[in-house]
């Protein structure tokens, strides 16, 4: 018998309805991990470093996604709550169109831009040329991807989380098995790359909104709507946290690589690729658990069941301490190995690349407060509160760290900025939640 968001959430039960969501996030990261597995050991490692610069930038094309799903089930599950089945529907899809109308406008503004940007970054000569290349391929599939990013929470608020893993599986399968084909078999390097991403993207998007498109069962489905201004200025309030974070997290990547190149050259570029790629299936583990937990709070919240949201809560608060110890050990364990399957053919960039990720290890005691702490107070409709949560871990912390710490430390700064960054996010997050604790009777 499927969860329900009215039920009452006992630890078996949290952890039957959130896993889903935390291994959809890990699949995405794994098969990530591959994508970028594949180029650094089938194509070279000036490709590795193209994908590594300018991914950023297409992070920053599919932020409004994030946004839009994470603020519009945030709005959709609260009105649920409140027993306003009809309008979460016209909501949703409302949603859906605006997500696929912006998607179709920034993928051709990106493609034009794309290249200008890229130069302006500091990717030159072969870099420039297969940063370009690689973009443009990807950015074909905006559309989709938006719409993949926003289903990966409407699917949760529409009781449907293993739904959404299995498309998250399908489409990660079909990344990998593209990738073998398009890179080892057919030998087309980068512009192969791009095109198993593009294709997987598409596969992710197309394959909810069919089902959404469809009579379901489901809580959410697609259908005639209007344009409610009012419904999308509170969806992008309520997720402005993750568009700040996406938004941030991209620009913050672009200032690592600036620094990177300007300190350990192309080396340090390649190093903190690896370390990106690898951190993001750790850091999926917080992202997943707090994609599933939002709209059970959202749904409590405007029910107004006070006693549901202090039990989820003093559990979420449980798992996050228990998750960022085991997190952090594990991650040291695995620095060597990781660096292996990424760069054994280079001596120098291995030895780099165990140093930097034993050190980012630490971030993980600290980054699951402030992700679930901006996921809290977006579940609870206070998008100010997560959007300065969000703004500060991913934006000013970083930012301010990346670029004074190297002044005093060198390249050690640079290592260390994050997890200086996410030790501050931790304090702020803790203290708001503080703050607000008695207000929204958690």
């Amino acid at each position: 018998m499927d969860i329900q968001l009215s039920d009452h959430f006992d630890a078996k039960r949290l952890a039957r309805f959130v896993l889903p969501s935390v291994v959809m996030m890990i699949f995405t990261s794994i098969y990530s991990v591959v994508d970028g597995l594949f180029v650094a050991n089938f194509v070279d490692t000036t490709a590795f470093a193209a994908i590594n610069f300018i991914m950023p930038l297409l992070m920053i094309c599919g932020a409004i996604g994030f946004m839009l799903g994470a603020g519009g089930s945030a709005l959709a599950a609260k009105t649920l709550g409140e027993g306003k089945g009809q309008k979460a529907n016209e909501i949703f899809s409302m949603l859906v169109y605006v997500g696929i109308g912006l998607g179709v406008v920034l993928a051709v503004s990106g493609c034009l831009l794309v290249e200008p940007v890229a130069a302006l970054m500091g990717a030159e000569g072969d870099l420039l040329d297969q940063c370009v290349v690689y973009a443009r391929i990807v950015l074909c599939a905006l559309p989709c991807f938006m719409l993949q990013n926003m289903f990966q929470s409407f699917l949760v608020t529409a009781g449907r989380p293993k739904l959404g893993l299995k498309v998250t599986v399908w489409a990660g399968l079909l990344n990998v098995g593209l990738d073998a084909l398009l890179i080892v078999v057919l030998e087309w390097g980068i512009t192969g790359a791009a095109v198993a991403t593009a294709m997987s993207q598409t596969f992710g998007g197309l394959l909810p909104l069919l089902f959404f498109a469809r009579a379901n069962d489901s809580s959410l489905r697609l259908g005639r709507t209007h344009m409610d201004w009012k419904s999308l200025g509170r969806t992008c309030g309520n997720g402005s946290s993750e568009f700040v974070t996406n938004i941030s997290m991209s620009v913050v990547g672009v200032l690592y690589n600036v620094q990177l190149l300007q300190y350990a050259k192309q080396d340090g570029v390649s190093a903190y690729g690896v370390i990106m790629y690898v951190s993001f299936f750790f850091v999926a583990i917080f992202l997943g658990y707090s994609i599933g937990v939002s709209p059970i709070i959202g749904y409590h919240y405007g029910a107004e069941n006070s006693g549901e949201l202090k039990n989820v809560f003093a559990m979420s608060m449980k798992f996050v301490t228990i998750a960022g110890i085991v997190l952090t050990v594990l991650a040291c364990a695995l620095a060597k190995p990781v660096a292996f399957v990424f760069v054994r053919d280079n001596a120098a960039l291995y030895e780099m690349t165990v140093h930097a990720f034993r050190i980012n290890a630490f971030s993980f005691l600290f980054c699951g407060f402030g992700i679930f702490g901006s996921a809290l107070f977006t579940a609870l409709n206070n998008g100010v509160v997560s959007a300065v949560i969000s703004f500060l871990r991913m934006f000013l912390f970083q930012a301010v760290t990346v670029l004074v710490m190297p002044i005093f430390w060198g390249i050690e700064g640079i290592w260390y900025a994050v997890v200086v960054a996410e030790g501050l996010s931790a304090i702020v997050s803790l203290a708001l939640i503080g703050k607000y604790k008695k207000q929204y009777k958690i």
